[in-house]
Parts: structure tokens; sequence; C-alpha cells
């Protein structure tokens, strides 16, 4: 066996969670990447031309913000109590974050499904979003959860809508 397949699981675990304990993230090049010598210049496209690495880079990084976001603020709504901390409204921001990380990790991976996964990450942001909108009165979390769900569902509705059905 050549030495490069011999990494231990050890040392590749341990290797990988010293890599996410210093922030440290992992980047899955797409297709093609390298067969262009990595160019920026002519960026390839995935799902048969449908997205650039660009669009779908962005929505990646929207969906962790907005897991991140709905994470945070399920928190702070517990502390704040009442309908801010009914388990409806948790249940939904639990929804929410699940999707969102869920559907960023499709599009890492290139999944045939992705567009399916964001369509309902889109669904799923927006109804965090009007949920949201009942209780926020004037809490500045709430409403900053409000525009990262409205920016996510953009998102994902752009990369659902562009894959051929």
């Amino acid at each position: 066996m050549p030495a490069i397949n011999t990494i231990s699981r050890r040392s590749f675990l341990s290797t990988g969670a010293s890599l996410m304990a210093t922030g440290a993230s992992f980047m899955l090049l797409p297709k093609g990447y390298a067969a262009t010598g990595g160019s920026e210049a002519q960026p390839s496209m995935v799902q048969g031309g449908h997205h650039t690495d660009e669009e779908m880079q962005k929505c990646i990084q929207l969906c962790r913000d907005c897991h991140a976001m709905c994470t945070q603020t399920i928190s702070h709504c517990l502390k704040l109590g009442g309908l801010h901390a009914a388990p409806d409204h948790i249940r939904l921001f639990e929804d929410c974050a699940q999707m969102c990380a869920t559907a960023a990790d499709y599009m890492l991976r290139e999944s045939p499904f992705h567009d399916r996964i964001c369509r309902l990450c889109s669904d799923l942001c927006k109804q965090c979003g009007k949920d949201c909108e009942q209780v926020a009165g004037d809490d500045q979390m709430v409403k900053q959860c409000i525009e990262m769900c409205r920016k996510c569902a953009g998102s994902c509705e752009r990369m659902a809508s562009k894959v051929a059905a």
C-alpha cells in the first residue's frame, strides 16, 4: 500500500480536530478548478453550467452564517422568555439552523440533490423570519436573525431555481 494512503485514523482525526479548534476550515474546490489551473478569470461552472462557483460559495457562506445566527438566537430567546421562548418558536429556529447546515453540506459536495435541499432551506428560512417578525419587537438580535434568514432564503431560492428539474 502506498505511504500516502496509510495515514492512521487517529492522525487524521487529531489533525482535523486541531484545524477545527484553530478556526481553520476545509474548502473543497469545485470540479474543473484544477483543470483550469485555478484561474479566477474563468470560473468553472457546476451542475451543467447553472451555477458559478462564486454564487455557490456565497450561498454556502450565507447558509453557514444563518445556521450560526439561528443557533445563537435560540439562547437569546430562551433568556428573554415569554413568546420568544415558546416551544414552536424555538423548534423553528432549530429546524432552520439544521437545514442551513445541511444545505451547505449538500452544496459543498456538489450533490445532485442540492436544488431540492436549497428549496426546503429557503422555505424554512422564510418561515423562521416571519415567525421572528411576530415576536421581535425592538430586540436587535432577533431583527438581525430576521435579516439573515431573508438573505439566506433568497440565495437558496436562486440556487434551487437555476437547476433544471
